[in-house]
């Protein structure tokens, strides 16, 4: 009796690869995102510290200034000093509402990741339960259409 149900058996393999390689690319793709989050929260992570050091520039040539001008009018000692102590408060309300900024960026920016990676969790979950429950199927429309496919050939052979 001749084998007809290799190419049928081949073709189910396939399917089922495909399949396999579906649900792995999936997989990657949620992963990448979750790299690509990481990486965006870096990113807001640098640019907070480069603001802070340009801040802190800013406050370092605002005291060069006024240490110029307290060298070369003399006199003006404790009006500079005033002007410094005023240039500090301001310079530290501005910073701590940077950094205050920032962490309620970070936070909200976190709970969203978490939330995302929840989600995508339990997408793959459920993925994975619905593919598995895809494939015992296939595997079962397989047995069926191969012994089907035996049936007829068995019967081909009796009516030769």
């Amino acid at each position: 009796m001749a084998d007809y149900t290799t190419p049928i058996t081949s073709a189910f393999e396939m399917q089922r690869k495909g399949i396999d390689q579906t649900q792995k690319a999936m997989e990657q793709s949620v992963e990448f995102q979750q790299r690509i989050s990481k990486a965006a929260m870096n990113g807001i992570e640098n640019q907070e510290s480069a603001q802070r050091r340009s801040v802190e520039l800013s406050q370092t040539a605002m005291h060069n200034y006024l240490d110029a001008i307290e060298a070369s009018v003399p006199g003006v000692e404790s009006t500079v000093e005033e002007l410094r102590n005023t240039i500090d408060d301001q310079f530290e309300f501005l910073l701590d509402n940077h950094a205050e900024a920032y962490d309620t960026v970070e936070d909200e920016i976190n709970e969203g990741m978490d939330a995302y990676d929840d989600l995508t969790a339990d997408s793959l979950d459920m993925l994975d339960e619905q593919i598995a429950t895809l494939i015992e199927a296939h595997e079962d429309l397989e047995t069926q259409s191969v012994d089907a496919l035996e049936n007829v050939a068995e019967q081909v052979e009796t009516l030769q």
